[in-house]
């Protein structure tokens, strides 16, 4: 066997077909074809899964008893394998507590920054602090021009009331004569000063009256230790005569006015040994680089604990319908009225009111006391056996009282019923920042570490290149590696396109595209040589634009070295990439083959390779013959969250539209939170819904919103495709009109996995068992009781046509669609799921199976089985996600199905493709992040083109017919714009 290349010999995983290929090492290998037809069964299920079980097994059996056993892959033998690392689309976290700048280790190198070179502040004042011993103290006050004028003092009260006649006493026994009190000196032996003990006082010893000079060292030095042992570790430099420039260090202030009458402007200069603000008296513990961890108590806010959010019970939450009655009117006190109407009757009886009387009608004062408690007291009767009881005391408020028992009790029902009545908010404290005060306060270069967790990536990297120019040598030395390490990892994220990203931005944020480019980054950061890379479709979320610059991070990538197997639909990656691996001929079962293998140009003379079709130009997407009119139009106003720039929007209504845009544009924020949430909360009068900040949103026209995104279709193994479209009910309905369930009486609960009686009760009907891997996510094994059927062995006696309850769900798509052909409903909704793509996918494929493009998809065909009644707006989030060009075509014409129906659609896209056939397209930017949230275009396909600040209009000019070809991809066009 050559080493230059992985062989793989016999891969039988899922519907690969006895597979042999060959996959060239230290190369960019691309694996495509149609969705189903064995890609990620090669690169993942088999040739990365295959290298993570060799990794596993050399391990020690130590080691190897705490990750468990590793299934082989049906594959013959792989050899030439390097260690693998999996780069997919899972969500870099869904922890709040992770951020953008935790994941890739940023905020790690940033709190080693602030900890050793940062400088500390007072969180009150301002002013500088620090930690200073006595020899540090003299030689700070000998920088002083020789002859200045100084008086050491000790300050032994500070800001506390009293007379203190005791503690002059003591002072006079220790042989001091000079105090001064509030500023004003006194003599003890002739002028004792007479204080008023209910005020604040000030007390200051002086302990010497000097001249800076080098003679002057010695009893400088003697005079500064013995103030310090007075005065617990702090003193004070009194300058009657101050320079034009005062800075020794320690806390600085400048005071005015005829103090000890001597001059009328002095300079007060405090030292401490401790790490404390001498000024506003306080201390600061020692600065570590957990001190800016918000994971750690020692730097978390004490408010939120390090989350940046606070929840409080929101008024609008509890006051629904302030038309409602005061004995309906709180919400959350309707689950328990024989308790809370007591308390209703009382507050109502105090103030003369009827509890029939609507709450909007109460005078203000009046709806305060009931949501947030009475000054007075009111009069509470209770029932006991020995009669009624009666009690005066305030009324807590309901407000008061959720806020209290949220705290308090110690029931989940009670805390989960509490919390739907409250929103998060910013944590007030920290602003969101997370971090305690103290920590808030140190700066490097006049900015704290807050600061710059909220730059984007790429104003971090313009923040801190050249920062050593304004440093000591000292910080220069320390910060040197640190800052070399905090650059190349803010320039390998800009690298992938990310550098619109804020460094706090929450890691469950992101989509699935964006933490495969984190991931990536931190790959190219790490300079792994010979490694084998797995990736799964990265160019998803990026803009045609950004790109390029991503397939130059593959290719620094391969160019290490590391051998790249890439997952992936994309024209431009597989231009790139020295070697194609088409798969198919088809979806499912019919796919599972090599159809085509070479260079590009190879795949596009392969007769058998659909890929190859759609490359060469023999068959390609076709533009609409012509552009629909809008019936009317939905108008956002004002819409400013996030970095949007306060854009009035319209959408042309019974119309198809595209929202494009680079990354961090403003595309997904105009669409969910303001879009979505803003018509959630007005057409459902939904108050517990927060849309982002807008104006108003004119809706005429529209009955109803779906929002049809890539979160998964259920959570657990029980959910399915085949539950989630209803067609498992007519499945089961099938099963038990069968003979043998009949005279069994099985009825069609008896076919669910999800109760008992019918299912395996080893699983639960899951037909997996859960794992639990300590420090590792979950592994799930097949049941050994059932095998995974999910049915105990009575169950599968039935059978329909030869088949099994458990050999239906195992079917695909396609194969249940020819299975029951004679069944026009079962048969509907099968086919629903073939024209968005699905046929290849089983129908009882586990839901913690599909990807986000296919969670979506399953959601689109769901949709599409209801009856449609027109006016209503679908919004989609790049639902071309994991889509071959063929694939792509069936969507389009879903979509514009949909909107024939009279319903508007619009959709987050960057696919040109299914962009070319939008009626309207709305291109945001011009670039992300702080760049981005304009208007850049709002008008047809064609029209864009001619935009030539629009980085979307550029790449379709050479997709459409008439169009001059000047876009970046024309020189490579081949063929027309419609099949052959």
């Amino acid at each position: 066997m050559s080493k230059d290349v992985i062989e793989v010999r016999g891969a039988e995983e899922h519907n690969l077909k006895d597979l042999d290929v060959t996959i060239p090492r230290e190369a960019f290998t691309v694996v495509t074809g149609l969705s189903g037809s064995g890609k990620s069964s090669l690169a993942f299920e088999t040739v990365y899964a295959e290298g993570q079980r060799r990794y596993i097994e050399s391990l020690s059996a130590y080691a190897r008893n705490f990750l468990g056993q590793m299934d082989k892959p049906q594959v013959e033998n792989v050899e030439g394998l390097s260690p693998a690392i999996s780069i997919d689309q899972k969500n870099a976290a869904n922890n709040p507590r992770s951020t953008v700048g935790t994941v890739t280790e940023l905020h790690d190198y940033l709190r080693l920054l602030y900890a050793r070179i940062g400088t500390p502040h007072c969180p009150e004042c301002g002013r500088e602090v620090g930690e200073q011993s006595a020899q540090q103290m003299v030689r700070r006050i000998l920088e002083l021009p020789e002859g200045t004028r100084a008086k050491i003092a000790a300050p032994v009260v500070r800001d506390q009331k009293g007379a203190f006649e005791d503690l002059f006493d003591e002072l006079v026994s220790e042989g001091y004569s000079r105090v001064e009190v509030d500023g004003e000196t006194f003599d003890l032996a002739t002028d004792r000063p007479d204080l008023d003990e209910n005020y604040d006082h000030t007390v200051d010893v002086v302990v010497d009256r000097v001249k800076v000079s080098e003679d002057a060292r010695s009893r400088i030095t003697d005079s500064v230790e013995t103030a310090l042992e007075e005065a617990e570790g702090v003193l004070k430099v009194f300058l009657p005569d101050p320079p034009a420039e005062v800075d020794i260090g320690g806390s600085t202030a400048r005071a005015t006015g005829d103090l000890a009458g001597e001059t009328d402007e002095r300079s007060v200069v405090e030292f401490s040994e401790a790490l404390a603000c001498t000024h506003c008296g306080i201390d600061i513990s020692e600065i570590e680089t957990r001190s800016f961890s918000f994971n750690s108590p020692h730097g978390a806010c004490p408010e939120c604990e390090g989350i940046g959010e606070a929840k409080e019970v929101d008024e609008e939450l509890v006051i629904q319908n302030p038309e409602k009655p005061l004995r309906e009117v709180f919400e959350p006190w309707s689950y328990s009225r024989s308790y809370y109407q007591t308390r209703l009757d009382a507050v109502a009886a105090h103030f003369g009111l009827s509890l029939d009387t609507p709450f909007a009608d109460l005078d203000s004062d009046i709806q305060e006391a009931f949501l947030y408690g009475t000054s007075e007291q009111v009069v509470f009767e209770r029932r006991t056996k020995n009669g009624t009881r009666r009690k005066e005391k305030r009324f807590e408020g309901v407000i008061p009282n959720l806020e209290r028992r949220h705290v308090e009790t110690e029931s989940s029902g009670t805390r989960d019923h509490i919390e739907k009545f409250m929103a998060t908010t910013t944590c007030p404290a920290c602003d969101g920042t997370r971090i305690k005060p103290e920590s808030r306060a140190v700066l490097i270069d006049d900015t704290p570490i807050t600061a710059v967790n909220r730059l984007s990536i790429g104003d971090a990297l313009a923040h801190f290149e050249g920062m050593e120019t304004d440093m000591t040598e000292r910080e220069r030395t320390i910060a040197e590696e640190i800052l070399k390490e905090i650059r190349a990892r803010l320039g390998f994220m800009c690298e992938v396109g990310l550098e619109y990203l804020t460094l706090d931005r929450q890691a469950a944020t992101l989509s699935g595209g964006e933490s495969q480019r984190i991931r990536l980054a931190t790959q190219i950061g790490s300079g792994l040589v010979g490694v084998l890379y797995v990736l799964d479709e990265p160019s998803i979320g990026l803009h045609q634009r950004d790109n390029d610059r991503l397939l130059n991070t593959l290719a620094e990538l391969r160019d290490l070295g590391n051998t790249l197997l890439v997952v992936e639909h994309d024209e431009e990656t597989m231009r790139r990439a020295d070697e194609v691996i088409d798969m198919g001929p088809g979806p499912g079962k019919r796919g599972g083959e090599v159809v085509a293998q070479g260079p590009v140009e190879e795949i596009k003379r392969a007769e058998r390779s659909i890929t190859g079709d759609y490359l060469s130009g023999r068959k390609a997407i076709p533009v609409p013959e012509e552009r629909r009119d809008p019936d009317d139009e939905l108008v956002i106003r004002g819409a400013r969250q996030h970095n949007l720039d306060d854009l009035d929007v319209s959408i042309p209504l019974g119309c198809f539209t595209a929202i494009t845009g680079v990354s961090g544009s403003g595309k997904s924020t105009l669409m969910h939170d303001v879009l979505y949430k803003g018509l959630v909360r007005e057409m459902n009068d939904n108050r517990s819904v927060d849309p982002g900040e807008h104006d108003a949103i004119e809706y005429d026209g529209i009955e109803t919103v779906r929002l049809i995104d890539q979160s998964p279709i259920g959570r657990t193994p029980r959910s399915n495709p085949a539950t989630y479209t209803g067609v498992f009910d007519y499945v089961r309905k099938r099963f038990a009109e069968t003979k043998l369930a009949k005279q069994r009486g099985y009825e069609k609960g008896r076919f669910s996995f999800n109760v008992k009686g019918g299912r395996c009760e080893a699983c639960g009907g899951q037909g997996t068992v859960k794992i639990e891997m300590n420090f590792l996510s979950d592994v799930h094994v097949p049941c050994e009781e059932c095998g995974g059927a999910r049915y105990n062995d009575e169950t599968l006696d039935v059978t329909f046509k030869g088949k099994t309850i458990a050999d239906v769900l195992d079917m695909s798509i396609e194969e249940a669609y020819d299975f029951f052909e004679a069944d026009t409903r079962l048969e509907r909704r099968l086919q629903l799921l073939r024209d968005v793509g699905l046929g290849y996918m089983r129908l009882g494929q586990p839901s913690t199976t599909l990807s986000g493009g296919e969670a979506q998809r399953v959601k689109l065909a769901e949709e599409l089985g209801k009856k449609q009644t027109g006016d209503t707006l679908y919004l989609l989030d790049e639902p071309t996600t994991g889509l071959h060009s063929a694939d792509e075509r069936k969507l389009i014409d879903v979509l514009q199905r949909l909107t024939d129906n009279g319903n508007t659609v619009v959709v987050v896209e960057h696919e040109l493709d299914l962009v070319k056939n939008a009626d309207h397209v709305i291109d945001l930017g011009p670039e992300g992040g702080e760049h981005g949230g304009e208007i850049v275009a709002a008008d047809t396909p064609e029209a864009l083109t001619g935009v030539e600040d629009s980085h979307t209009g550029r790449y379709l000019r050479d997709l459409l017919p008439g169009v001059d070809l000047e876009g970046p991809r024309a020189e490579r066009r081949v063929g027309a714009a419609g099949d052959d």
